[in-house]
């Protein structure tokens, strides 16, 4: 392979880059998007079946089927297999720069989720305008599609670019427990990627290219309240026997101010960077209201403040308590004048971009569990402990090649902003590569609602997206030839 000081780099047509991402994203890529969203491919913590079902396959063969059809040369791909694992497309894309680069996304998707408007589901791929409705099509499995159509942007011109990695994992909405596996097995072919491209994360509006800056960590389980053996008249019961309910809601006063929802424990906080309290009011200057506005808010529903700098710190850099499923609680049509024996409650606590996950857990086990109120039988199992992830500073030509790419493919500068999400891969990767850059981006922006009803890809973002990638490509072989 050549040094990349030898190899002399036209310059991108950026005009035929947009041509050539529309083109193939309406005749190739959005048809087989379309049939990859018919496919119920639920993540293995949703469908523990998933192997016998058959629908996380389907989805591996279906894109990989779609992969090796494209006109990559050299392209090499694998559908790799460890033992009781979901399986994971690895495709390698020899280059001309002696660098590599890695590219990521997953295609296993989140549940069905309730609330889907008339004329759409989960399973039913519809579009409208812009937009594809359907589960998993923004969230991620258009990732696989954007990163090799990004490379074959390039190949259209004949532009050298590094050697590329392309790992496509069936595990991230379970939290990428496979993913540690596979990464340490394949850690030879890998290499030492000097720039990680993720594509699965989210951008505050569809009108220029999103980076974030950091993501969140998650801690969580599943607290339950016991208090009787069995359900008896309220009449009878009430007023002596205490409601497991109520000591529900004792309990999670311990984590947050039920008033204002803040999270004081020292364990589920950090300082805030400078440097991010600075971007967070950049795009605060640009989201305005949106940033609330964004949500399907019910009735006269407020947040707890209009300070769109202050929602957008909540939401990256602030803990934040959520109550994603309660058990034990009938319907209100059936729910008779029983006390019932016990509550469940499925507990999720965001923590900040680099709070220690452990440290988190064993707090809030240690807060939901110690001295139960009415002396009920208290129990909390965790089932989440991710750790966020804060990026390192950018070098100077890939915070030159974002702006640019944002400026040409969406007429207005790049944005920097932190997510409130999780996506475990990513405090692996800065683990494992501490010397790599990144370049984390998406396509959720307002309305996508990536996990709930009416999820859809805005295909324009897509598409220009894809572009911007290939730009980002296309300076780093320029950044490697001036080195």
């Amino acid at each position: 392979m050549p040094r990349a000081g030898r190899v002399r780099i036209a310059a991108m047509d950026a005009v035929r880059v947009a041509e050539y991402c529309d083109r193939q994203w309406q005749e190739s890529a959005l048809p087989a998007l379309v049939e990859y969203i018919r496919i119920p491919n639920k993540s293995p913590a949703f469908d523990p079946e998933w192997e016998q079902h058959g629908h996380m396959e389907r989805a591996v063969q279906h894109i990989a089927a779609w992969c090796r059809a494209r006109p990559v040369a050299g392209l090499s791909l694998e559908i790799v297999r460890l033992p009781g694992r979901t399986p994971l497309i690895y495709m390698e894309a020899p280059g001309e720069i002696d660098d590599t680069v890695l590219l990521y996304g997953h295609l296993d998707k989140q549940p069905e989720m309730t609330g889907w408007r008339e004329g759409l589901g989960p399973w039913l791929p519809v579009i409208e305008g812009d937009r594809l409705y359907g589960r998993g099509g923004a969230d991620d499995g258009y990732a696989a599609f954007a990163s090799l159509i990004a490379l074959e942007a390039l190949l259209d011109q004949k532009l050298p670019r590094p050697r590329c990695v392309v790992i496509i994992e069936a595990c991230e909405e379970s939290g990428s427990y496979d993913l540690p596996h596979y990464i340490d097995a394949l850690a030879g072919r890998i290499g030492r990627p000097s720039l990680v491209v993720c594509l699965d994360s989210g951008c505050g509006n569809y009108e220029q290219l999103w980076c974030t800056t950091s993501l969140r960590g998650l801690v969580g389980g599943t607290l339950r309240i016991e208090v009787l053996r069995e359900g008896v008249h309220s009449g009878d019961a009430g007023g002596i026997v205490p409601c497991s309910f109520r000591i529900l809601r004792r309990l999670l006063d311990r984590i947050d101010d039920s008033a204002t929802g803040i999270v004081r424990d020292a364990a589920f906080n950090v300082e805030i960077p400078q440097i991010r309290l600075e971007q967070a009011r950049r795009a605060a200057g640009v989201l305005g209201k949106a940033v609330f506005r964004r949500f399907p808010l019910a009735g006269g529903t407020r947040p707890p403040t209009d300070d769109a700098a202050e929602l957008i710190l909540n939401r990256t850099w602030r803990p934040t308590l959520t109550i994603t499923g309660i058990g034990g609680v009938p319907e209100p049509v059936n729910a008779g004048n029983v006390l019932r024996p016990w509550t469940e409650a499925k507990v999720s606590l965001r923590i900040p971009p680099t709070c220690d996950p452990a440290r988190a857990r064993d707090t809030l086990r240690n807060l939901l569990e110690s001295d139960p109120p009415d002396s009920a039988r208290v129990t909390f199992t965790p089932d989440w402990a991710a750790g966020g992830w804060h990026a390192p500073p950018m070098e100077d030509w890939l915070a030159t090649a974002v702006d640019e790419a944002s400026m040409t493919f969406f007429g207005a500068p790049a944005m920097h902003m932190g997510e409130g999400g999780t996506i475990p891969f990513m405090a692996m990767l800065g683990e494992k590569f501490p010397e790599a850059q990144f370049l984390i981006t998406g396509v959720l922006g307002p309305g996508a609602n990536a996990h709930g009803p009416n999820e859809f890809l805005h295909v324009p973002t897509a598409r220009k997206l894809s572009a911007c990638v290939a730009h980002v490509l296309a300076a780093r072989s320029k950044a490697l030839r001036r080195s």
